[in-house]
C-alpha cells in the first residue's frame, strides 16, 4: 500500500475533521493502484476519521455524455448515509447548481465530516467535475474533503497533487508472496523488475505463471499479459498516436536507450517508401509522456510501456526492425550492438553467429557480456556449448547486479551438462556468500574436490571463496588437503591473476595446517602480484591477504582499487564487498575517516544491489567506529539497524568499546572473549586480532578473571596476538603489541618500557597513539609519577578533543586533574569538523532534512540533531541558513 500517499490523505483528513477541508489529486500511471488506494481509504484510516460520511464514484468514458450523472451518484451515496433527501434534478443555470451542491455538502457535514472519493475523475461527465471543482475551491472552512484520482498529465489546475510512487522492491515481493507463496526468489526478482513497482502489473504477471515458471524451471514472462487492464491501457495510449510515431516507438522498444538519429536511420531503412523521418515524429509520444527524447537516447517512461510497444509488432516486423538497426549500427562501427540485434532477429539456430557473440562477450563488461552470451546460448546447438554460455551469462548477470536473472539462467543449464552443473553449484554458492547462505562454504569445498584434477582453475577459485574454512577447526584439514591437490594440478604457465589466487590459497592452506608463520610468505607474494592485476576479483583476494599479514594500508588501497574497477566494469555486486575490506583495513590502520567513508558508501551500495546482510556488515563497522569515538547514540543506532545477523560480532565489539568508555572493564572483557571464541563472521580474520588490545585493556581495568580456564584462554589469545603482530613487521601493529605487553606486565618499570616502545613506533599516530598515551598516563598517575603522567595525558586530551572524541577527552582530563593539573575549560575547535560532521553539514547545507540525513548516513534523526548542534557550535553559527551560507562561501573561496 502507498504509505506516503496515505500519509498525505491522512493529513487532509485530520485538517478536515478540524474544520479545514480541502482537496487532493492522486496521479499515477495505469497499474499504480489508484483505485485500490481510494477504496481502501475508509477502512485504513478509521482511527483518524471518526464518524465519517464517505461517498465513492468512478468516472466512465461511456457516461461522459450524461450531464451530472457522476455527481448524482456521489451525492446519492452521501445522502443515504445520513438519511437526507438529495435534489432529484440538477438543472438550472450552472452557478445555481454549483451553489446548491455546495450547500448540500455543508448540510451533510453537520452530521459528520464528509469524504468524497472520485476515481478516474478525468472520465466524469464535464458538468459533474465542474461542480466538484467549484466546491473544492470553497471548502477550506468546512468539514468536507475531496480526493480524486487522475492519470499522469490529466491533473486539474489549482489542486494539490500527489504522484503515486512505485512499490519498493520489498513491498513488491511481499505482494507477490501473498498471491503465490511458492514463488521462487529469483522469479519474484524478475517479476519485480519487470513490473517496476506497479501493483496491478505484479498481480497480473504472477496470475499467469505456470507451475514451472513459479519455481523457475521455465522462463518467466517478459511482458504484461495481453488481457490485463494495464496492457489494455498502454495499448490504448499507443493506438492513439500517429502511425509514424507508433512505428518509431517500435524501433525504440527494440533498441532501448538508443540515440534518436540511429532510430530514424533504421526506420528509413526499414520503410523506404515513407520519406522524411525526423525528430518531430516523436512529438506526439513526448507530449503524451510515453517517451523522453534526448541526444543520448529515446527512453520510455517505464519498461512496461516499452514491453507493450515491442509486443505490438508482429514477429516479421520485429525481425525487420532488428536487422535494420543492425545494419545502421554496423555502418557506424558499433559491432557489438549490431551483433546483438542480429541475434535477436534470428529465427532458428545459427552456430556461427552464436560463436561470434561469445567471442565479443569475452572482452565485454558484465552487462553487455550477459546479453551476448544469453543470446548466443539460444543460437548454438551443442548441449555442452550451450551450458557453458548459460553459466557464463549467469555469472555476468550476477556481477551486473541482477541475481534473479542469474538464478534463472542457472536453472536453464541442462542436467546432462556434467561439469557445467558442478560449476553452476559453485556460482550459486558464491552468490549466496554475501548473504550468509547456510552451507555455501561447504558447497564450494565440494566443488573444489570434484574439479581438483579436471578443472583446477575453477577449483582454485572455489577454495579462495571458501577461505574462511581455513580458520574453522572442523574444516581445516580438508581445506589443506584440497589446496595441495589443486596446486599439484595447476598448469605451469599462469596469468598474474591466477598466480595471485594460488599464492592466496597456499597461504590459507598453511594457516589451516597450523603453520601461521609459514603463511606469511605466500600471502605476501599474493599482495606483491596485485600490481600486475587489473581485475577486481583477484584484487579482493590480495586485499584479504594484506589483512592477514597485517599490511592494512596496502590492503585498504587494494580494496579501494578493486571497488573502482568493479564500478568501471559494470560489476556493482563486487563494490560493497571491496568497500567492506577497505573499511576493515582502514580501521585497522587507524585511518578512521577513510574507513567511515568506505563503510557508508558500502552500506548504500549493498542495499542498492540487494545485499542486506553485507549492508549489515558495513553498519557494524560504522558502529565500531562510532564507539571508538565514544559516540554512543550513533553506535547504538547502527547496532539496532544491524540486528542479530552475521555482523553481530562487530556490534559486540562496539558495545564492549562503549563499556570501556564508561569504565566498565568486566562487561567489556566478557563481550570480547565471546567474540574471540564464537563462530567467525564478517571480517573475522581481522576481528580476531583487532579486538585483542581492547580485551587486554578491559582485563587490566577489571578484577582478575574468575577461574584459571578463563585466564588461560585470555593468555593464549594475548600470546597469539603478540606473535602475529611481531611477524607483520608493521609499525602500527608493533605499537599495539607493545601496548598489550605493557598492559600484561606485572612490574611498573617493565610496563613503562613497553609503553615507551609503543610510542616510539612511527605507525602509532592519531587516535591509537592518543589511546596509548591515555593508558600510559593513567598507569603513571596511579604509580604517583604525576609529572610524567601529565605530559602523556595532556597530549591524549588534545588529540581526543581535536578528533571530537568527547568521552575519551573527558577521561584524559579527569586523569589530568587527578594528577594535579589545573585543566582549563576546552575552547571550541573553531571551524575544524570531523569527517562525520562534514558529511552532515554538507547534506544539510544542500537542503536535506534531518530525517533525510539520517537515512543517508544510517543514523537516527535524534543523533543527527545532536551532531548538528555540535556543528553549529564549531562553526559559530545559529541556523541552517547561516551554516549553508558559510560553507558555500568557503567552497567558493576554495575554487578561486
Amino acid at each position: 500500500m502507498q504509505k506516503v500517499a496515505l500519509a498525505a490523505i491522512a493529513q487532509l483528513v485530520t485538517a478536515t475533521s478540524e474544520g479545514h477541508g480541502g482537496a487532493l489529486a492522486l496521479t499515477g500511471t495505469p497499474g499504480d493502484g489508484r483505485t485500490t488506494l481510494l477504496r481502501a481509504v475508509p477502512d485504513l484510516l478509521p482511527h483518524r476519521t471518526g464518524t465519517w460520511i464517505a461517498g465513492f464514484v468512478t468516472g466512465h468514458a461511456e457516461e461522459r455524455e450524461l450531464p451530472h450523472h457522476g455527481l448524482r451518484t456521489l451525492l446519492a451515496g452521501l445522502c443515504d448515509r445520513v438519511g437526507a433527501a438529495c435534489p432529484p434534478v440538477l438543472t438550472g443555470d450552472p452557478l445555481t447548481v454549483r451553489l446548491a451542491v455546495l450547500a448540500l455538502l455543508r448540510t451533510i457535514a453537520e452530521a459528520g465530516p464528509v469524504l468524497c472519493l472520485v476515481d478516474d475523475a478525468h472520465l466524469l461527465d464535464p458538468e459533474s467535475w465542474q461542480v466538484l471543482a467549484f466546491a473544492a475551491r470553497r471548502i477550506s472552512g468546512d468539514r468536507v474533503a475531496l480526493v480524486a484520482s487522475f492519470p499522469v498529465g490529466a491533473e486539474p489546475a489549482g489542486m494539490p497533487v500527489h504522484r503515486l510512487q512505485p512499490l519498493s522492491p520489498e513491498a513488491a515481493r511481499d505482494l507477490l508472496r501473498r498471491h503465490a507463496p511458492d514463488l521462487a526468489d529469483d522469479v519474484a526478482g524478475a517479476l519485480t523488475e519487470l513490473a517496476e513497482g506497479h501493483p496491478a502489473a505484479l498481480i497480473d504477471l504472477v496470475g499467469t505463471l505456470t507451475p514451472e515458471q513459479r519455481r523457475g524451471y521455465a522462463p518467466p514472462p517478459d511482458a504484461l499479459p495481453p488481457d490485463s487492464p494495464a496492457h489494455r491501457a498502454f495499448t490504448a495510449e499507443l493506438d492513439a498516436l500517429p502511425l509514424r510515431t507508433r512505428l518509431l516507438l517500435q524501433f525504440a522498444a527494440a533498441a532501448p536507450d538508443t540515440a534518436p538519429d540511429i532510430l530514424l536511420a533504421a526506420a528509413a531503412r526499414a520503410c523506404p517508401t515513407s520519406a522524411g523521418w525526423g525528430l518531430e515524429d516523436f512529438g506526439a509520444a513526448e507530449r503524451a509522456g510515453i517517451v523522453e527524447v534526448t541526444a543520448g537516447g529515446v527512453r520510455f517512461s517505464g519498461g512496461l510501456r516499452r514491453g507493450v510497444a515491442y509486443r505490438q509488432m508482429e514477429i516479421a516486423r520485429r525481425r525487420i526492425a532488428h536487422l535494420a538497426l543492425a545494419d545502421v549500427l554496423e555502418a557506424r562501427g558499433e559491432g557489438t550492438s549490431a551483433l546483438l540485434h542480429r541475434g535477436a532477429a534470428a529465427t532458428g539456430p545459427d552456430v556461427a553467429l552464436g560463436r561470434r557473440l561469445a567471442r565479443i562477450a569475452a572482452a565485454a563488461d558484465p552487462p553487455v557480456a550477459a546479453a551476448a552470451r544469453r543470446c548466443a546460448a539460444g543460437l548454438v546447438t551443442g548441449n555442452g556449448e550451450r551450458a557453458a554460455l548459460l553459466l557464463a551469462a549467469a555469472r555476468d548477470s550476477w556481477l551486473a547486479g541482477r541475481p534473479h536473472e542469474a538464478g534463472l539462467l542457472v536453472r536453464r543449464i541442462p542436467a546432462a551438462a556434467g561439469g557445467a552443473r558442478v560449476r553452476a553449484r559453485a556460482l550459486t554458492a558464491e552468490m549466496g556468500l554475501p548473504g550468509g547462505a547456510p552451507g555455501a562454504r561447504d558447497v564450494l569445498l565440494d566443488v573444489a574436490a570434484e574439479l581438483a584434477e579436471t578443472d583446477p582453475g575453477t577449483a582454485l577459485d572455489a577454495l579462495a571463496l571458501a577461505g574462511e574454512a581455513a580458520c574453522r577447526p572442523a574444516e581445516q584439514r580438508r581445506f589443506a588437503e584440497l589446496a595441495a591437490r589443486v596446486s599439484a594440478a595447476c598448469p605451469g604457465a599462469e596469468t598474474p591473476a591466477t598466480m595471485l589466487v594460488r599464492h592466496h590459497v597456499a597461504g590459507l592452506a598453511r594457516i589451516a595446517a597450523g603453520d601461521e608463520s609459514g603463511s606469511f610468505g605466500p600471502l605476501r607474494r599474493a599482495v606483491a602480484l596485485a600490481d600486475r592485476v587489473a581485475e577486481p576479483e583477484p584484487l579482493l583476494r590480495a586485499a584479504v591477504a594484506g589483512i592477514l599479514v597485517g599490511d592494512s594500508r596496502r590492503a585498504a588501497a587494494l580494496a579501494g582499487r578493486a571497488a573502482v574497477l568493479a564500478r568501471e566494469r559494470g560489476a556493482p555486486v563486487l563494490v560493497p564487498q571491496a568497500l567492506e575490506l577497505a573499511a576493515l583495513a582502514g580501521m585497522a590502520s587507524g585511518d578512521y575517516a577513510a574507513a567511515g567513508e568506505a563503510a557508508l558508501d558500502g552500506a548504500a551500495v549493498a542495499r542498492g544491489t540487494g545485499q542486506p546482510i553485507l549492508a549489515g556488515s558495513h553498519l557494524g563497522v560504522l558502529a565500531v567506529l562510532a564507539a571508538l569515538f565514544g559516540d554512543r547514540d550513533t553506535a547504538l543506532s547502527r547496532i539496532t539497524a544491524v540486528g542479530d545477523g552475521p555482523a553481530r560480532p562487530l556490534c559486540e565489539w562496539a558495545l564492549a568499546v562503549l563499556d570501556l568508555v564508561d569504565g566498565r572493564g568486566r562487561p567489556a572483557a566478557d563481550r570480547l572473549l565471546a567474540v574471540l571464541t564464537g563462530p567467525p563472521g564478517p571480517g573475522s580474520a581481522l576481528l580476531r586480532v583487532a579486538v585483542v588490545p581492547h580485551l587486554l585493556e578491559a582485563r587490566a581495568r577489571s578484577h582478575p578473571a574468575e577461574g584459571q580456564a578463563r585466564q588461560a584462554v585470555e593468555d593464549v589469545v594475548a600470546e597469539a596476538f603478540d606473535r602475529w603482530a611481531g611477524r607483520t613487521g608493521q609499525p602500527g601493529w608493533l605499537a599495539l603489541r607493545d601496548r598489550c605487553r605493557a598492559l600484561r606486565a606485572d612490574d611498573g618499570e617493565e610496563a613503562s618500557g613497553h609503553f615507551e616502545a609503543a610510542l616510539g613506533h612511527d605507525g602509532e599516530a592519531g587516535f591509537p597513539r592518543a589511546h596509548t598515551q591515555l593508558l600510559f598516563g593513567r598507569m603513571l598517575r596511579r604509580r604517583r609519577r604525576h609529572v610524567e603522567a601529565r605530559t602523556h595525558l595532556r597530549r591524549a586530551a588534545d588529540t581526543f578533543q581535536a578528533l571530537d572524541a568527547g568521552p575519551w577527552a573527558a577521561q584524559s582530563i579527569r586523569e589530568l586533574r587527578a594528577a594535579g593539573d589545573r585543566v582549563e575549560p576546552h575552547a571550541p575547535a573553531g571551524r575544524a569538523l570531523t569527517a562525520q560532521q562534514e558529511r552532515i553539514a554538507a547534506l544539510v547545507a544542500g537542503g536535506a532534512t534531518n530525517r533525510e540525513v539520517a537515512h543517508e548516513l544510517h543514523l537516527s534523526p535524534r543523533t543527527v540533531d545532536h551532531h548538528l548542534r555540535n556543528v553549529f557550535t564549531r562553526l559559530g553559527v545559529r541556523s541552517r541558513t547561516e551554516m549553508a551560507r558559510l560553507l558555500t562561501g568557503q567552497d567558493q573561496r576554495s575554487t578561486l
